[in-house]
């Protein structure tokens, strides 16, 4: 049984211009999408593929983005949350540089590190490719996700049957889609798609 599943990123907010880790929202509290990330949603969601199942990551961001391209009943599914990043979450890159560059450049260089604590990029990519099986064993049709930006990274790296190496290679924009299709074992990833680039500032 084919099955059909079209990733979109988040639209741009605070936490993505400021590359924090994290993932959750803004760092004040306040929309965790910024004025231009939402005219950029709610351009795109025309474009979008009807699809009988839709899910998004249990962020707020990704649930704010969904709501502004008309998918307000996507289902948060936790197999499908960023990559948990520990004490290092709430922090830019830029903050954590300048007080952990050891730990950066392990975490940068080896999936399998995890110096702030949390998951590394091999269990993120572990975790995303078992759902990504798992929902082509009992799915078909044609399955909507908005997916914080690790996780659509994680989602391409299994699809392709790449090393986990290949990760830090992807570059994910805001709205960015990415289309799998295939079944356990077997996926073909599309370039493009729905949004794809429209949510450059």
């Amino acid at each position: 049984m084919t099955v059909r599943v079209i990733f979109v990123a988040p639209a741009i907010g605070p936490e993505l211009r400021q590359a924090r880790f994290g993932g959750e929202g803004s760092v004040d509290g306040g929309d965790p999408l910024d004025a231009a990330g939402v005219r950029a949603a709610r351009a795109a969601g025309p474009g979008l593929p009807a699809a009988a199942l839709r899910f998004v990551s249990p962020s707020a961001r990704c649930r704010r983005t969904a709501e502004e391209l008309g998918l307000s009943d996507a289902v948060d599914e936790p197999e499908l949350r960023g990559c948990a990043t520990g004490r290092w979450s709430g922090r830019t890159l830029d903050e954590v540089v300048a007080e952990e560059p050891q730990a950066v450049r392990a975490w940068l260089s080896d999936p399998a590190a995890a110096p702030h604590g949390g998951e590394s990029v091999r269990e993120l990519c572990a975790r995303v490719g078992g759902w990504l099986d798992g929902t082509a064993a009992v799915l078909g049709g044609r399955v909507l996700v908005v997916a914080e930006p690790d996780v659509v990274r994680a989602a391409a790296v299994h699809a392709l049957g790449v090393t986990d190496q290949a990760f830090r290679r992807l570059d994910v924009p805001p709205l960015a889609g990415v289309e799998l299709t295939g079944w356990v074992g077997r996926w073909n990833l599309r370039l493009g798609g729905p949004g794809s680039g429209s949510g450059r500032p």
